[in-house]
C-alpha cells in the first residue's frame, strides 16, 4: 500500500489500496454488488475501472465498510473515483466497546444514537453498557428508583437502532463483584458475602459488595437474568463476575481456608455459566481473577465461554515503578510481568485453549479530559498481542470511576483509534484520529476541535506525575489528591503545572469558541469547557498542595462554585439525572474545604 489511504484521509485505512489508473464519474446507483461470504466475517473487495464500480462483500457489514470507503474517496477526489483496488477485512470478528452505565452517568436516549452513530463510522460491531443496578428490573425499584436507569423499553429502542447500524447491543449485568448498590439495601443483604463489611489489607472498612457463593445468590442472579435477556436479540451475555475482593472474609471463609479463594470463585462462576448455557447463551466474564490458575482454567467449559482479557496501562518496564504499588494491586491480578502489556496476560488463556477477547481501555476516566498517549499504547498493544495469541475479539471499556465526571466526547480520540487498531493494527498504528473527528464526526471546517480535544488528552503528562488509572489534576481534585496511586505517582513540578494551566485557559477558549457544525456542537462545546475549569481546579489545587504559587482561598472557592454549575449544566445535556447528585457530591466535598472554620 502507497500513501493513497494517507492522501485521501481513509479512516481507519484498509489493508491493502492500490492506484490502477484513470479517473471516473460514477454514480451510486452504478455500482456492482456481490456477496461473498468467502472473503471473511465483515471484509470486501473494491474495484474500480472503466467497467465501473465492482464491489465484492462478506455480510450486510462488508457492504457497509466497502461503501464508507467509496464515500470517503470520493469526497478527497471532489466527487470522482481514481481507479483503484481495495482489499479490506478485520483483524478481529468482534470490536467492541463498553461503556459504564453504573457509575452515576446514565446517557439519555439522545446521547446512545450519537455514541451509536459514531461507533458505526469506526467499525465498532458489538456494544455493551456496563451495569450494575441501572436496569430497570420491575421487583427491585428501591435499588434504581434515583438512578434513571435504562428500562426494557430503552434496550428494545436501542437494539434496534444498533442493528441498524450493523451493531450487536449485548446484554451486561454483574453477577457476583460490584454488587454494592444492590447490598447496601435491607432487601438484599442477607445475600452478602459479609454483611457486615469487610476490611481491606490496608486497613479500610468498605460497606458489602461481593454476593456470597450460595444456592440463594444463584436463584437471585438468576432471576435477575430472567428478565434482562428477553430484551436482547444478542445470544451473547457479559455476567462480569470481577474483584470479588472480599471472597472468603465472611459466609464462605471456612471453604476458602480450605479449599482457596479462587477454587471457591470457580465453582460459583460455573455454576453461573450452566445457568445461562442451559438457556442457549454464550457467557463472556472477566478472567483475571482465573489467570493465574492452570488447574482452575481446566475446569472451565470450553463451548460458549469467553474470558475477558483487561489491562489499562500502555506496556511500562516494572523497574521503573515504586514496589509498593505491587503490594497494593495485587488484589487486582497486577504484577511487576504485568505491567509489560497484554503479553503478561494473554498467554494463560492461549495455552488453556479457553476462548479470549483483550480488553483495552480508553483511559478517559479518573482523568477529565483523557490520557491519550497511554490509551493509544494500550490500545495498540492489546491489538497486536491478542492477535499474537489468537484473541476473538476485541473490547475498548470505557469506565466511570469517582463519579464519571468525565463527558462522552472525551472518550472519541481513543475510541476512534481503538477502532482503526481493532480493524487492521498494522495498517493503523500510526493513524491520526483528528482529521477525521474534525472531517466527519465534529463537522468542523476549521479543523481545530479536535486538535484542541487531543492536546487536552496530552496534559496528564505534563504535570510531571503521572499515576496509574487516572491523571494528578483528576485525584487532586477529588479529596485532595490523597488516593494511594496518585501518591505513588512523584510530585508534580511547578513548571509543569504551570505549562497545564496556561494550556487549559488555551483550551477553554478553543472549546467556547469552536464552530463545528455537526447536530450537538454547543453540547460538545459546553461539556469540554466544563471538563477543562475542573481539571484547571486540579492543577491548582496541586499547585497548593506542594507549595507552588495558586490562587487564594477565595478564589478557589469562586472557581470551584462556578465549575460545579457548569458541569451540572452539561451533565444533563448528556446524561440522566440519576447519579447527578451522587456525582456533584465530591465535588461538593472539595468545595467545603474552602469554607472558613467557625469561629
Amino acid at each position: 500500500m502507497g500513501n493513497e489511504a494517507e492522501e485521501w484521509g481513509l479512516f481507519p485505512r484498509p489493508r491493502t489500496i492500490e492506484r490502477t489508473g484513470g479517473t471516473f464519474e460514477t454514480l451510486d446507483d452504478a455500482y456492482r454488488f456481490r456477496e461473498e461470504p468467502g472473503l471473511g466475517a465483515d471484509g470486501y473487495e473494491i474495484d474500480v475501472s472503466d467497467a465501473g464500480v465492482e464491489i465484492r462483500h462478506a455480510g450486510e457489514n462488508g457492504r457497509r465498510y466497502a461503501l464508507q470507503t467509496l464515500v470517503q474517496v470520493r469526497r478527497a477526489c471532489g466527487g470522482t473515483l481514481p481507479g483503484m483496488r481495495v482489499r479490506d477485512r478485520p483483524d478481529f470478528p468482534v470490536r467492541g466497546y463498553m461503556l459504564d452505565v453504573s457509575r452515576d452517568r446514565v446517557p439519555t436516549r439522545e446521547t446512545l444514537e450519537r455514541i451509536v452513530g459514531f461507533l458505526a463510522r469506526v467499525r465498532i460491531n458489538h456494544l455493551q453498557l456496563y451495569t450494575e443496578h441501572t436496569f430497570a428490573y420491575g421487583p427491585h425499584e428501591v435499588v434504581w428508583r434515583e438512578a434513571s436507569p435504562i428500562t426494557p423499553d430503552d434496550v428494545r429502542w436501542l437494539d434496534g437502532l444498533c442493528a441498524a447500524h450493523g451493531i450487536e447491543l449485548c446484554p451486561n449485568q454483574n453477577s457476583f463483584g460490584h454488587m454494592e448498590r444492590w447490598l447496601k439495601h435491607d432487601a438484599y443483604r442477607h445475600l452478602a458475602e459479609a454483611p457486615g463489611g469487610w476490611e481491606t489489607r490496608w486497613g479500610r472498612r468498605q460497606p458489602p459488595g461481593v454476593l456470597a457463593p450460595t444456592d440463594e445468590s444463584l436463584a437471585f442472579v438468576g432471576g435477575l437474568f430472567d428478565e434482562l435477556l428477553p430484551a436482547f436479540a444478542s445470544r451473547r451475555v457479559n455476567v462480569n463476575c470481577d474483584e470479588t475482593f472480599e471472597l472468603g472474609q465472611g459466609r464462605s471463609r471456612a471453604e476458602v481456608e480450605r479449599r482457596g479463594r479462587a477454587a471457591v470463585y470457580v465453582d460459583f462462576l460455573n455454576r453461573i455459566l450452566a445457568d445461562l448455557h442451559a438457556r442457549g447463551r454464550d457467557v463472556l466474564f472477566w478472567g483475571d481473577i482465573v489467570r493465574d490458575h492452570a488447574d482452575l482454567l481446566a475446569e472451565l467449559p470450553r463451548r460458549n465461554t469467553t474470558a475477558l482479557v483487561w489491562h489499562y496501562e500502555a506496556p511500562t518496564d516494572p523497574a521503573t515503578l515504586p514496589g509498593e504499588l505491587f503490594e497494593v494491586l495485587g488484589d487486582f491480578g497486577i504484577r511487576p510481568e504485568t505491567m509489560r502489556g497484554f503479553v503478561g496476560h494473554v498467554p494463560p488463556f492461549a495455552e488453556a485453549g479457553l476462548a479470549f477477547w483483550v480488553c483495552p481501555g480508553t483511559s478517559s476516566w479518573n482523568s477529565l479530559l483523557g490520557r491519550l498517549p497511554n490509551a493509544r499504547g494500550n490500545l495498540l498493544d492489546a491489538a497486536e498481542q491478542g492477535l499474537a495469541h489468537g484473541a476473538r475479539g476485541y473490547l475498548i471499556t470505557d469506565w466511570g470511576d469517582n463519579g464519571h465526571l468525565q463527558p462522552p466526547t472525551v472518550s472519541f480520540p481513543p475510541i476512534a483509534y481503538g477502532g482503526a487498531v481493532a480493524w487492521c493494527a498494522e495498517a493503523n498504528r500510526d493513524v491520526e484520529t483528528a482529521p477525521f473527528l474534525d472531517r466527519e464526526v465534529f463537522e468542523d471546517a476549521s479543523g481545530r476541535l479536535a486538535g484542541a480535544l487531543e492536546a487536552a488528552g496530552h496534559l496528564y503528562a505534563t504535570t510531571g506525575a503521572e499515576p496509574m488509572n487516572g491523571s494528578v489534576l483528576h485525584y487532586q481534585l477529588l479529596g485532595g489528591g490523597l488516593s494511594f496511586l496518585a501518591r505513588v505517582a512523584g510530585t508534580p513540578t511547578e513548571g509543569g503545572l504551570r505549562e497545564v494551566v496556561e494550556t487549559l485557559d488555551d483550551l477553554i477558549h478553543v472549546f467556547g469558541s469552536a464552530t463545528p457544525r455537526c447536530a450537538d456542537a454547543g453540547r460538545i462545546a459546553r461539556e469540554l469547557v466544563a471538563a477543562a475549569r475542573l481539571a484547571r481546579h486540579g492543577a491548582w489545587r496541586s499547585a497548593r498542595r506542594c507549595g507552588f504559587e495558586a490562587p487564594g482561598v477565595d478564589a478557589m472557592r469562586a472557581d470551584l462554585t462556578e465549575a460545579i454549575e457548569l458541569q451540572r449544566a452539561a451533565w444533563l445535556e448528556r446524561s440522566r439525572e440519576g447519579g447527578l447528585r451522587d456525582s456533584l457530591a465530591r465535588l461538593e466535598g472539595t468545595l467545603a474545604e474552602y469554607e472558613a472554620p467557625p469561629e
